[in-house]
């Protein structure tokens, strides 16, 4: 048996995707195994031959502890993206995982960066390994068929632009990325208020509602994909003409990740970057680091014509689709499967509304619970005045005293003599 550890979940539908169309004429069987959706159709599937396992190293160690997954006979181990798994914390997970495995497996790490955790990780589980770099010495790191725009634009007008951007003539399937979840949802909402056919995908949705909208965006039923940077990593879709940096990258190695999600394959693309003014130590270091020479982006707003000729945009655009080209079927035409979804609750439980709650038939207190005496004591000076320890309230009192059949007056308060008060008169 095979096994395959990817970083996240969409990366696994496509490397087990990709293995069963490469080992069809073999039969090979391959299984994915991740979090998000049910645990018993994974458990019927590998309780059957199984020759390729692809799966995420959360899940993967879950069923590997309830015995489900055996790794004692495993004959090749395969750590993909293994600097994304790094960034994301699963570097434990993956040497619990190399523990699991016997020592004469064979293993291959791929990786688009090598920092030193990584490399240090070879160094442990890899018995002579061999370095193989898939570029040439001289070769940029940079996309050469990419053409790069970036522009320094206001927090607030970000959304226009990106809507002008989106009606570009020869625009295709567009990728914006967000750093934030937040972010990601906003944008997507205010483009489908627009007209456009966007969806997000980002890591507070459920398993089913990001393999919904990815599969929507394949199909072309969607032509917007706003993500965060979990879509940066390994996913390739066909098409992808426009990919948008709505916000800033955190580093060059991010950069580069998301922008190589167009123009692959010897294809065109085109990738933009909005810089607002407090990303600029952060742009310029991304641009020192990957030689960019565009230090001091232009200033450009939404009606700015550089923007127009620059992306060839169509003069008279608006920040709405018109409705002539609204043409895509949308996410709702794309169907929710029912994946038997695991994990904590998507959205905030709303609290139950008084018309949700059982009427009331009296007006009068309630009585389905007895009400408890509250007990008083007086003290004073922090000290429990002696022969006042327990005092009753009020309406406690007033029951005794009706009960026992003495009137109820109401308390005197003393009055405190002006003996030593400035301007007071003693009485004779």
């Amino acid at each position: 048996m095979s096994l395959v550890v990817v970083p996240t979940r969409e990366l696994a539908g496509q490397v087990a995707e990709d293995l069963r169309v490469a080992g069809r004429l073999g039969g090979a069987r391959v299984v994915t195994v991740y979090g998000g959706r049910a645990y018993e159709p994974q458990i019927d599937a590998l309780r059957a031959t199984v020759d390729i396992v692809v799966g995420t190293p959360g899940r993967l160690l879950d069923l590997a502890g309830q015995r489900h997954l055996d790794l004692s006979g495993l004959r090749s181990l395969v750590l993909d993206e293994a600097d994304k798994m790094l960034d994301l914390g699963f570097l434990p997970d993956v040497e619990r995982i190399l523990e699991l495995t016997p020592p004469t497996r064979q293993t291959m790490l791929f990786s688009a960066t090598m920092p030193g955790d990584v490399v240090q990780l070879a160094r442990r589980h890899l018995r002579q390994p061999l370095h193989v770099r898939a570029e040439h010495g001289d070769e940029p790191d940079l996309v050469p068929l990419t053409v790069q725009h970036v522009f320094r634009a206001h927090q607030m007008d970000k959304i226009e632009m990106l809507a002008r951007i989106l009606q570009a003539n020869g625009r295709g399937l567009s990728m914006v990325f967000c750093r934030t979840k937040r972010s990601a949802d906003q944008v997507a909402e205010a483009l489908t208020t627009r007209g456009f056919a966007a969806a997000a995908v980002h890591g507070d949705l459920g398993q089913g509602q990001r393999e919904r909208a990815m599969r929507a965006f394949r199909n072309g039923k969607i032509d917007v994909l706003v993500a965060t940077d979990v879509a940066s990593r390994g996913l390739d879709v066909d098409d992808v003409t426009h990919v948008i940096n709505y916000e800033c990258p955190e580093d060059d190695k991010a950069y580069l990740h998301r922008t190589g999600r167009t123009g692959r394959a010897g294809r065109d693309g085109i990738a933009v970057t909005f810089v607002d003014w407090r990303d600029m130590p952060r742009w310029k270091l991304i641009n020192e680091a990957l030689g960019m020479g565009i230090p001091e982006p232009q200033e450009t707003y939404s009606t700015s014509e550089h923007l127009f000729e620059a992306l060839d945009i169509p003069a008279g655009v608006t920040g709405s689709l018109p409705r002539a080209e609204r043409g895509r079927a949308g996410l709702d035409a794309e169907e929710l499967e029912d994946i038997g979804e695991t994990g904590k609750a998507r959205s905030p439980r709303r609290p139950a509304s008084r018309s949700d709650q059982a009427p009331r038939t009296d007006q009068g207190p309630r009585t389905d619970q007895p009400r408890k005496t509250r007990v008083r004591k007086r003290t004073r000076a922090g000290v429990t005045v002696r022969g006042a320890e327990t005092a009753q309230p009020d309406q406690a009192r007033a029951a005794k005293a009706q009960g026992s059949g003495e009137a109820s007056q109401p308390r005197r308060r003393r009055r405190r003599s002006g003996r030593g008060r400035k301007g007071s008169t003693a009485s004779s």
